[in-house]
């Protein structure tokens, strides 16, 4: 495994890059305020992408995508990641429910969900989370779907549906087995937002940030049987499928945001003087630079690693998992020293750091909580060696 990108990625993760330093990050200001004028220059950013061959590059070629293989994608969406927008500028945003709907929709669906999907025309959303039961059990999961003749008729409430108020359709996890054990207990079901008794109750800021994190409520919510994705009790396995790459994606994006933080941290202790001299002179300010450039090395290696198992068809759990942990944490940690080399400053909007700060922390909860995953990942361990074998990492 190497750190560098392929010779074969180089020239369109250079685009990338400067697409997203050019024009999307000067763009921040105007996006982060919303309104017409932001939505202006998103359709911009996007008729922009477009015609430059950068829309969509991990989608299927076969849907209309730019065809990237997982890997090479993995590689490019460090870079789309220096800015929350990147996604939605680059027609990324919809690629997990793409994917997904790639593998497990049926020919309606498609038609109907995912052709709309990699074009930008809509946007999905997908509902799991409960504020009345703990996520890190979702057998515990309430909201249920009962088959009344030819419909779903379906009653709970979710949150944390990330825009859905905004999206054409939920993607929506619902027990519909009742004697099933529990993780067949339970089917993905295709929503419209129009439909009647889907209720947006709020839109929950998160650390003051507004992300269209959505309340649901569904009160007798009637959708045709043909709306069911997948087969009935498969939830949990479709599920899986769609987070496990999601959980590299993000992290490749961390660590566009930490790359963002770093230099960020270094231009300014060049640029700042203290006591006669640049910081960049001051002990503990290299201190920082070097904590930085160890946790953004770990975790990209880690992340690549585990990028290369899923690549060669492995479930990489124990790699997923691991990364997500120390991903998070890497990403909190760079963006923290670097509000500190900013001092007062770092602590405002005239900086990104104050607004990346609070979207890093919510990096440790979403997609699993920390607790989750380091607890899967040390009891698969053990379990190789209960089973009589070892954790050989050289051969891993």
């Amino acid at each position: 495994m190497s750190f560098a990108v392929p010779d074969n990625v180089r020239p369109i993760r250079d685009a990338v890059h400067a697409f997203m330093t050019e024009r999307v990050e000067p763009a921040e200001p105007v996006l982060h305020a919303g309104g017409t004028e932001a939505a202006a220059v998103l359709d911009e950013l996007r008729a922009e992408a477009r015609k430059e061959g950068l829309w969509a590059l991990g989608h299927p070629r076969e849907l209309g995508g730019g065809g990237l293989p997982f890997l090479d994608y993995v590689y490019v969406n460090e870079v789309q990641g220096r800015s929350e927008f990147g996604q939605l500028a680059l027609g990324t945003y919809t690629l997990q429910d793409s994917l997904m709907l790639h593998e497990h929709a049926s020919a309606g669906q498609r038609e109907r969900y995912l052709e709309p999907l990699v074009r930008g025309d809509i946007a999905p959303s997908f509902a799991m989370t409960e504020p009345s039961v703990s996520s890190s059990d979702p057998t515990q999961i309430r909201t249920a779907a009962v088959l009344d003749g030819d419909e779903w008729v379906i009653n709970g409430h979710k949150w944390f549906t990330t825009g859905a108020s905004r999206a054409a359709y939920t993607t929506v996890m619902c027990r519909t087995e009742q004697d099933a054990p529990p993780h067949l207990a339970f089917s993905m079901i295709l929503v419209p937002t129009d439909t009647p008794g889907y209720r947006i109750v709020r839109e929950t800021p998160v650390l003051g940030l507004d992300g269209a994190h959505c309340e649901v409520r569904y009160e007798d919510v009637r959708v045709p049987a043909t709306n069911l994705l997948g087969t009935r009790g498969q939830g949990f396995v479709i599920a899986q499928k769609r987070l496990g790459p999601g959980r590299i994606f993000h992290c490749m994006r961390w660590l566009g945001q930490a790359q963002r933080a770093f230099d960020l941290m270094c231009r300014r202790l060049h640029e700042r003087r203290a006591f006669g001299e640049p910081l960049a002179g001051k002990q503990l300010m290299r201190q920082h630079v070097f904590d930085s450039y160890a946790e953004i090395q770990a975790a990209r290696l880690l992340t690549l690693n585990a990028a290369e198992a899923v690549d060669a068809g492995s479930q990489a759990r124990v790699e997923i998992g691991a990364i997500k942990v120390v991903g998070a944490r890497m990403l909190h940690n760079v963006i923290d020293r670097a509000i500190q080399v900013y001092g007062a400053a770092g602590l405002t909007p005239d900086t990104p750091l104050e607004r990346m700060y609070r979207h890093a922390r919510a990096g440790r909860i979403y997609d699993g909580p920390d607790e989750v995953h380091i607890d899967s990942v040390g009891r698969r361990i053990l379990g190789e060696y209960a089973a009589g074998g070892n954790w050989e990492f050289g051969l891993r």
